[in-house]
C-alpha cells in the first residue's frame, strides 16, 4: 500500500512552512478546529497537501460547492498522482421533490436527473475506501448524507480470485445480487455478458471491464481489458467486485424486514377497523 507522497517541482516558502508544523502539532495533540487563514492564491492547498503527507491518514476535503470541489479535486490529483484521490459529489442534476398542492387537489411526483459519471466517481471513492489507506475523498455536503450500511456494502463485494472455485450459474447469482444486469449484447457500466465460460463484467465505479475465463468451475484467469477496443491491459491474480449501488442489504434480513411489516400491517388495519377510521380513496392527478 502506498504512503501519501505530495509530488511537486515547489517547496514550502514564506508563511507556509510555520502553518504546516502549527497544523500536524494541532492534529497529532488532537485539537479538535484548526483554521488556516490566506487570502486567494496563497497557497493554501499545497500547504493542506503538505500536511496529510506528514499525518498519513486517509482525509475527507468538504467544500461548501461542487463548483470549488471540483478544483480542489483537480489540484490534489495532480498533487498526489499515486494516491486514491476520490470525487464525491450529489449526482443529481436536476431534482424535484414530491409536493402536494390542496387548493387544486393535485399531487406531483418527485422527478430528477442523475449523472451517470457522478454516480461512478461516488463508487469509486466509497470502494477505494474499502481497499486502501492513502485515500483523499474532495466532497461537497452531499456526504454527511446516509448511504446505508458500510458494513453490509462490504459484505455483498464479490471476490475473484485465480484458481478459487466457483462455477457459472454461482458468478451469475452473485452479480445479479449485487444490482449488476446481465446484456449480452453490449456491455455498459453496471452489466456483465456470458460468453461460454467467459465473463466480462464492467464495475460500476472503474473505466475498465473485467474478464474471467471459468473452466470445470474454477477460475482459470482474471483480466483487465478496455471495454471499448476489447485490448487486454493487464492479467491480474485477484479483483474485487462492488456492488452498482451503495444501498444493499442481505436477502436474510430483507425477510425479516418484510416480515416484521405484515405484522405491524395487520396490526393496524385492526386498529382503525376497530376505531372505524375507514379508508376513502381520492382521486389525484399526476404531474412530470
Amino acid at each position: 500500500m502506498a504512503d501519501f507522497k505530495l509530488v511537486s517541482d515547489f517547496q514550502p516558502s514564506g508563511d507556509q512552512p510555520g502553518a504546516i508544523d502549527e497544523l500536524v502539532d494541532g492534529i497529532k495533540n488532537k485539537i479538535n478546529h484548526q483554521t488556516l487563514l490566506g487570502v486567494t492564491g496563497s497557497g493554501k492547498t499545497y500547504t493542506m497537501g503538505k500536511v496529510i503527507e506528514e499525518i498519513q491518514k486517509p482525509t475527507l476535503i468538504i467544500s461548501h460547492n461542487k463548483t470549488l470541489a471540483a478544483q480542489l479535486y483537480g489540484e490534489f490529483k495532480s498533487l498526489f498522482p499515486n494516491n486514491a484521490v476520490e470525487y464525491f459529489i450529489s449526482y443529481y442534476d436536476y431534482y424535484q421533490p414530491e409536493s402536494y398542492m390542496p387548493i387544486t387537489d393535485t399531487f406531483i411526483e418527485k422527478d430528477f436527473s442523475m449523472n451517470e459519471e457522478i454516480d461512478r466517481l461516488r463508487l469509486k471513492a466509497t470502494s477505494s475506501l474499502l481497499q486502501r489507506k492513502d485515500v483523499i475523498v474532495v466532497s461537497s455536503v452531499s456526504c454527511i448524507y446516509g448511504l446505508g450500511s458500510p458494513k453490509e456494502w462490504k459484505n455483498q463485494v464479490v471476490n475473484l480470485k485465480k484458481n478459487n472455485p466457483i462455477s457459472r450459474r454461482g458468478l451469475t447469482e452473485a452479480l445479479i445480487d449485487i444490482y449488476y444486469k446481465r446484456n449480452d449484447q453490449v456491455l455498459e457500466r453496471c452489466n456483465f455478458r456470458i460468453m461460454g465460460d467467459i465473463f466480462e463484467i464492467f464495475p460500476a465505479y472503474e473505466e475498465k471491464a473485467v474478464r474471467v475465463d471459468i473452466f470445470s468451475d474454477t477460475i482459470q484467469s482474471i483480466v483487465i481489458f478496455d471495454p471499448l477496443t476489447g485490448e487486454e491491459i493487464e492479467e491480474v491474480d485477484e479483483s474485487n467486485l462492488f456492488p452498482a449501488r451503495h444501498f444493499v442489504s442481505d436477502k436474510s434480513k430483507n425477510k425479516k424486514v418484510i416480515k416484521e411489516v405484515k405484522k405491524d400491517l395487520k396490526d393496524r388495519v385492526v386498529f382503525f377497523n376497530k376505531n372505524e377510521k375507514f379508508f376513502r380513496r381520492t382521486a389525484y392527478n399526476s404531474t412530470y
